[in-house]
């Protein structure tokens, strides 16, 4: 699926019950915790610190987190919860060969089994790198043609990235997608911005590209021309590459071609070559998406004219970094000072076991969530959550209804979309089977198997094929959430949903003050900046009135404005274009879920408790979500490549143009968040 195509959260909440204001065995709670609270802040001062200020004192950063949440006590309580599943069957005798429990308990103790990775599984690289004969004159050339094939159905990335899925302007088909790709660090931000912090990430990649490339057994020399050809060849590429905000513009990313047209246009890559490599035979391919022309013909060029021996080394450095954390304890570490330390602060590795849960998630996600759906989800939490998931679409219907910059005709059409939702709550109706994916004792080798497999299914079950919509994006024990515009679906797996942020003994102004905006959130990004291109359909086409249209840019344009102003370090902006769907949905999020809250407890409203009204405690309930402390280098990272907003500035950077936040906590024109009406977002 395409990242561009699914609008994630990014961030917690829970399962959550029917309108209800009372337990049966009493009074609900407000749900806030008043030790969260850091009154030495003042509401209109810093509403963010006042809501979260306690909290991150009693949860200060640990050396394993770079960013560490409210939302992230979750992910650890799920994280518990999966190892004792896996436990459990990692500790069964006499397990039948070819039976999901044997890949489960076999994926995880090779994860596990430290004496066999520091011993053995340097040899399990060397054969899988191939490298017998490296520099003399011919090899390289073989190599390509003989190994390099395999290497890319094991999921070595390339110069370029090909997945099958859905067509965006033909969404209930499938088609063979061709983007920009070959850059390690992700992005091209990285390789041609000379900033200070920049630059020193780079000349850090540099060092880990040559100790990585020596520890795996080539000599300094090689490890150093190594290390120049990547930098070389990566940063070619990065140069005429789209930037993660031009990444954001769905119309100008989407180029079809039929199969002809793309063997005519870039003729300098061997296509049938390409994909056959993959598995796809010879007529199979008809039309692709090519997102972004422009580093793909640099790709020619670099084929053309670069030495068989620089392209060999650059695959090569991609196949190390890939298989750095799957080899020996010295791999792992060179992995985690560049990327853990480096790049996001971090000063401690994640446990062994920790790793090992989150490879059984990656290579066996949906068999894994079977068993936790049957333990952790019951029955009755999926559905009152499709009963709140109805509510917020109700409100929403009734936002889209008051909205003066929509037609009539538009908001018809707006709420046809809407009402066709795809809401998809807790685990699929239908799981994955792995029945051919074989898992043995080689950590390395069975996640190389797990990477050929998904090559193998996406090519069975996709191409030529119509899309499936029960297809899940995510596992079912994933703490997120996300909305597709191409299914017109929302998501909500059971990962999320469950405490601490949905609270059964807490009241509706706590609830969906949480899990209420997360709901909306996903809700309103098939209207954001980016969703409202897609209809009811899924397909990416002009639906909106053009006037309705240019009243939308100009509303967005102030949010847009609005987080380019705000400096989250002394030296940086935030990127307000790379975050404006999120920050639309968080903004659409706060509006529709006030909305739902006012409808549930029209007819019998709720009391002060704990010194805040109900609406206060909507308020307190939504900071809350996003109380965090974070490292100045994760800052950094996430400012260049990360399309949601900081989380102080999800609390500090919204509310201020929810006006009903300002009733609620009394704020004036004296306050420092204060912004005047008339310069407010109006949205939703």
């Amino acid at each position: 699926m395409k990242l561009r195509n699914m609008m994630t959260l990014m961030a917690a909440a829970a399962m959550a019950a029917c309108s209800t204001n009372k337990a049966e065995d009493g009074e609900l709670s407000s749900g806030i915790d008043l030790n969260n609270l850091d009154t030495t802040y003042q509401v209109g001062s810093d509403f963010y610190m006042y809501a979260t200020g306690g909290w991150q004192k009693a949860n200060p950063l640990t050396a394993e987190y770079s960013r560490y949440g409210a939302f992230d006590v979750l992910g650890e309580n799920n994280v518990k919860q999966l190892q004792t599943l896996i436990d459990s069957v990692a500790a069964l005798k006499d397990l039948k060969e070819g039976s999901v429990e044997q890949k489960i308990a076999d994926l995880y103790n090779s994860a596990m089994d430290s004496v066999a990775l520091n011993t053995s599984a340097m040899q399990d690289l060397h054969g899988f790198l191939a490298c017998d004969g490296y520099g003399s004159e011919g090899v390289a050339a073989n190599w390509l043609a003989e190994v390099w094939p395999r290497m890319q159905r094991q999921g070595v990335s390339g110069l370029f990235g090909v997945y099958i899925g859905a067509d965006e302007k033909d969404s209930q088909n499938n088609i063979v997608n061709i983007y920009q790709g070959g850059l390690t660090l992700g992005q091209k931000d990285y390789y041609v911005e000379n900033d200070p912090a920049t630059a020193a990430i780079r000349e850090a990649y540099k060092e880990f590209i040559v100790k990585l490339s020596q520890h795996d057994g080539f000599s300094e020399a090689d490890a150093q021309k190594i290390m120049n050809d990547v930098m070389r060849i990566e940063t070619r590429i990065a140069k005429v590459s789209k930037s993660q905000t031009e990444l954001r513009d769905v119309e100008a990313n989407y180029n079809k071609l039929s199969y002809e047209e793309l063997k005519n246009q870039f003729a300098g890559i061997d296509w049938d070559a390409y994909f056959a490599v993959f598995g796809i035979k010879a007529g199979e391919v008809k039309n692709v998406l090519l997102g972004q022309p422009a580093p793909i013909h640099e790709v020619e060029r670099i084929l053309k004219e670069e030495t068989p021996e620089a392209l060999q080394n650059v695959y090569l450095w991609h196949a190390m970094n890939m298989t750095s954390s799957y080899i020996d304890d010295e791999a792992r570490a060179l992995n985690f000072g560049f990327y853990g330390t480096t790049m996001t602060g971090k000063t401690e590795d994640k446990p062994r076991w920790k790793r090992a849960v989150a490879s059984v998630e990656s290579g066996l996600g949906e068999a894994l969530g079977q068993l936790y759906v049957a333990r952790f989800f019951p029955p009755a939490a999926k559905e009152r959550m499709e009963k709140l998931v109805k509510n917020l679409q109700v409100a929403l219907g009734e936002r889209i209804a008051v909205q003066d910059w929509m037609t009539d005709e538009t908001k018809k059409v707006a709420k046809d979309k809407l009402d066709a939702f795809y809401v998809k709550v807790g685990y699929p109706n239908k799981w994955k089977d792995y029945s051919s994916l074989k898992i043995g004792k080689s950590y390395l080798n069975n996640m190389l198997a797990i990477n050929e497999w998904g090559v193998k299914d996406m090519i069975e079950t996709k191409l030529n094929k119509p899309v499936d919509r029960d297809e899940w994006g995510m596992t079912p024990q994933t703490v997120n959430a996300y909305y597709n515009p191409t299914t017109n679906e929302i998501c909500f797996p059971a990962g999320i949903l469950q405490p601490p942020f949905f609270d059964m003994q807490a009241d509706d102004a706590f609830n969906y003050g949480a899990i209420g905006v997360v709901i909306g959130h996903e809700m309103t990004h098939g209207f954001d900046d980016q969703g409202s291109l897609f209809d009811k359909d899924g397909n990416m086409r002009q639906w909106w009135k053009p006037e309705d249209t240019e009243r939308f840019n100009q509303r967005i344009q102030v949010m847009r404005e609005y987080h380019d102003s705000i400096r989250v370090l002394p030296d940086l902006f935030a990127n307000g274009s790379l975050t404006l769907g999120e920050n639309m949905a968080d903004h659409g999020g706060l509006m529709v879920a006030f909305q739902a809250f006012k409808n549930a407890t029209k007819e019998s409203p709720l009391d002060t408790i704990d010194g805040f009204s109900p609406e206060q405690r909507f308020f307190l309930a939504y900071a809350n979500v996003w109380g965090q402390n974070i490292r100045e280098e994760e800052i950094r990272r996430r400012v260049k490549s990360d399309p949601h907003q900081l989380g102080m500035w999800r609390v500090n950077g919204q509310l201020p143009h929810i006006d009903a936040w300002y009733e609620a906590f009394h704020i004036t024109e004296t306050d420092p968040m204060y912004i005047p009406k008339e310069k407010r977002v109006t949205i939703w």
